[in-house]
């Protein structure tokens, strides 16, 4: 973590240079959480772990003569120990539409809705094998060149927005590993007013084509999603539903040993927030049926059933304490899995 700060020291004392020597706009934010975990797993004993998570992320922005505005951003990470190197160079043009190149090509996921729910403080300790999905997203974008566009807002009606995405094969093969060859996926989100609410609803369809030893192809994977969250004053309502399948690289030499996953999901959740106070409440039922065989479903349900709560209370700007709690029931091929379990989060999270 010391190291990461240095580094972000030096970033910034470049930006700050750059951003006078080229005009660049250079924008930073960040946040640490830090608390303590306790854990009740189904099987083993009882522990307690202190957490901690921080990012410092950097926007950096400039507008063309021409109206257009290129930009793009990057984050620093104490918990992957390094710098996201995910990251677009995006042009936005006069209009509002805007088209994002190189590490780009997840139109599927950028409609995802965002379902209220406790902030994932805390988790249930243990390991599983259970390959029950948990999110709704199910796009798996290639890490080579990709390419997304955006519509501008109000496009074809009011309140709609849309995109599109595709990223295409490296042609490098990896030897005994599995890879995305190339994906695409298209979004929709449209916003509106149904009385004193403000309605958002968001879909998107993503599909890949993964393979082994360069050539050998295995499996597509990809599935649809769509969410739906009505905001009321103070109250956040939200349930999101997702169909679809992942691929699974398990680092052995054959495509049988890789793991294929046909799963659903679906979300929902609640957040109200009272002056300083807010409070989330969220559930998540995911199932599937994997298999070791490629292009063959299991013939047994994993699943992963959860229930999470938390209160925050903003304590002075920028800072706020939290008291969360999970319970998870989680099975493996229909039987119960020991993973499963219960915890507690006491903690504060600070932002800038």
């Amino acid at each position: 973590m010391k190291k990461e700060l240095l580094m972000a020291s030096a970033l910034v004392s470049t930006l700050g240079a750059a951003s006078v020597a080229e005009a660049v706009t250079a924008t930073m934010s960040g946040s640490l959480k830090i608390g303590q975990e306790f854990d009740s797993p189904d099987s083993g004993s009882d522990t307690n772990t202190t957490q901690d998570q921080a990012n410092f992320s950097v926007s950096l922005s400039e507008t063309t003569d021409g109206g257009t505005t290129v930009s793009s951003s990057f984050m620093l990470e104490n918990e992957s120990g390094g710098v996201d190197d995910d990251n677009a160079i995006k042009l936005t043009f006069s209009d509002g539409s805007a088209l994002e190149l190189l590490n780009a090509g997840n139109a599927s996921g950028t409609h995802d809705v965002s379902i209220p729910g406790a902030g994932g403080e805390q988790g249930v300790a243990g390991t599983t094998t259970a390959n029950a999905p948990t999110g709704l997203d199910f796009a798996t974008p290639s890490t080579t060149f990709g390419v997304e566009w955006h519509s501008a807002a109000d496009f074809l009606a009011d309140g709609l927005k849309i995109s599109a995405s595709y990223s295409g094969d490296s042609g490098v093969a990896k030897a005994q590993t599995a890879r995305t060859d190339s994906s695409f996926g298209i979004g929709a989100t449209y916003v509106t007013t149904a009385g004193d609410s403000t309605v958002t609803i968001g879909a998107g369809f993503a599909d890949s084509t993964t393979n082994t030893s360069g050539t050998q192809l295995v499996s597509d994977a990809g599935g649809m999603h769509i969410g739906v969250t009505a905001v009321t004053g103070d109250l956040t309502i939200g349930v999101g539903y997702a169909d679809g399948d992942t691929f699974t690289d398990d680092g052995a030499t054959v495509a049988d040993a890789n793991t294929q996953v046909d799963g659903t999901v679906v979300k929902a959740g609640i957040k109200y927030v009272s002056g300083d106070i807010t409070l989330n409440l969220g559930a998540v039922a995911g199932e599937a049926k994997d298999s070791t065989t490629a292009g063959t479903a299991g013939t047994t349900d994993d699943a992963w059933d959860e229930v999470n709560a938390s209160v925050s209370y903003a304590v002075a700007s920028g800072v706020s304490a939290v008291l969360g709690y999970t319970t998870a029931d989680v099975q493996d091929e229909g039987a119960s899995d020991t993973s499963g379990g219960s915890a507690w989060y006491v903690g504060a999270t600070m932002s800038f």
